[in-house]
């Protein structure tokens, strides 16, 4: 197992992912993830077994403390220096869930957002994801009301360090 940052060159690999684990509505497109792996590729934690991606978190960084619609088109919102780790997409290759790949990237972001001194992660999670994000220290705030993304309701869930 390898964990690693993401390249521009994972930009298929990620956007096959995303399309198998997420609605065509809700599912990043390639160009969007090109943008983002442009702008903060080392907001990507990426998980291979044997040479193939199964799992990835990403997110960007920002003084924003609130997830909005915006910031999954717009990755120029990325601010290195900003206060609040977002993420965007957990992602597990449909053969490999319910293994714990999800949930160690998922610790390492939280991780790697505390040792580079933010103030915490933030994510939007749909109702039955709540108790499973609760469990890796996340609040729940309740009903978004900036993220309507892919035309659902979101849950906005924080960890403040």
């Amino acid at each position: 197992m390898e964990i690693r940052k993401a390249e521009k060159d994972d930009l298929r690999a990620v956007t096959d992912l995303e399309a198998l684990c997420f609605p065509a509505a809700e599912a990043a497109t390639e160009e969007s993830f090109r943008e983002r792996l442009r702008y903060y590729g080392d907001c990507f934690l990426l998980l291979f077994e044997e040479g193939k991606l199964i799992s990835f978190v990403d997110g960007m960084i920002t003084d924003e403390p609130d997830l909005r619609d915006e910031m999954y088109e717009d990755a120029s919102m990325h601010d290195p220096n900003g206060k609040w780790q977002m993420i965007f997409g957990v992602n597990t290759h449909p053969n490999y869930q319910r293994r714990g790949y999800a949930g160690l990237l998922i610790q390492k972001m939280i991780e790697k957002a505390k040792n580079e001194g933010r103030r915490g992660v933030v994510l939007t999670c749909k109702d039955q994801l709540v108790h499973y994000y609760a469990g890796f220290g996340f609040v729940n705030e309740g009903r978004s009301d900036k993220s309507t993304h892919g035309g659902v309701p979101w849950n906005q869930m924080r960890i403040t360090f």
